[in-house]
């Protein structure tokens, strides 16, 4: 099976590519810098000299407060980029995998939002890839939609980079407690893509590691299993503003995954101990 994975350089793509590889697929991993996705006509000619069996599309633009401002970049990326990608799988029939975000819901209430629900972005970044997802419905028979949230992965900077850099220089940090989530670990998420794109269980699927906390409760955790002394003190949103609105509940069922016999990812503080581990072999 030939994939043509988008988002190389970033996070999810470079560790979709590597599981791939492990596994014997054939895969080809591009950059901004090897296709510009927002120009239609050399996306459709790359495709078709390409020829693959399926696109797992990760490129994003995901610079969710510099995204209010900029807003005909992040629509040019997430929303003509899929679509021109879209166009191109549909031109030689492959499979389309659609990576999305928790963005695309308005956070609030207090359960998991499942795969139905209805999706009303707060933000643009929510809005442009909520735009995506209906694109891929649109234009394609044979898609998957797999929302996800709170990424970290070995390549690309992240939540758990960031609070490990603070930790050497304070002894003190204020973290946002009242958003809730799942992380989760691109590792983990790879490996399930991996085998979800080599079936025909098409739909919209919740992918998260598993267990639910607050960006607090995810510091916490991070220097306790780091063996940092840092004290991390639990605020609200409302003390941290930020340029885009973060939705307070990111919490997302997976119940999609388990109907249809996909394997679960691990608990979220086991995915922390093998990343500290990871980030430990590449120093």
């Amino acid at each position: 099976m030939k994939i043509l994975v988008t988002g190389y350089t970033g996070q999810l793509g470079y560790d979709v590519v590597q599981r791939g590889l492990k596994v014997g697929l054939s895969l080809v991993g591009l950059g901004s810098e090897n296709l510009n996705i927002i120009n239609g006509e050399t996306v459709s000619h790359y495709v078709k000299e390409l020829n693959p069996d399926a696109i797992i599309h990760c490129a994003a633009y995901t610079a969710v407060d510099k995204a209010e401002d900029d807003k005909s970049t992040c629509w040019n990326v997430n929303v003509e980029g899929t679509k021109n990608l879209a166009k191109a799988a549909k031109d030689i029939d492959a499979k389309f995998m659609y990576i999305s975000t928790d963005y695309v819901f308005n956070g609030e209430g207090d359960s998991p939002f499942k795969e139905t629900d209805e999706t009303r972005p707060i933000g643009y970044y929510g809005v442009t890839k909520y735009q995506g997802e209906e694109i891929v419905k649109q234009l394609l028979e044979r898609w998957f939609i797999v929302r996800v949230s709170w990424v970290f992965g070995i390549n690309g900077n992240n939540f758990v980079k960031t609070i490990l850099r603070l930790a050497e220089t304070r002894k003190e940090i204020n973290v946002v407690g009242d958003q809730l989530g799942s992380p989760t670990y691109t590792f983990d998420l790879a490996k399930l893509l991996i085998d979800m794109i080599q079936t025909d269980k098409y739909g919209i699927y919740h992918a998260s590691n598993e267990g639910f906390c607050s960006w607090a409760e995810f510091a916490k955790e991070i220097y306790r299993q780091a063996n940092k002394d840092v004290k991390v003190n639990s605020i609200s949103t409302e003390e941290y503003p930020t340029r885009a609105i973060r939705p307070k509940n990111s919490r997302m069922s997976k119940q999609k995954l388990r109907d249809n016999g996909f394997s679960l990812l691990p608990t979220w503080q086991n995915a922390v101990e093998r990343y500290l581990n990871e980030l430990q072999e590449v120093k």
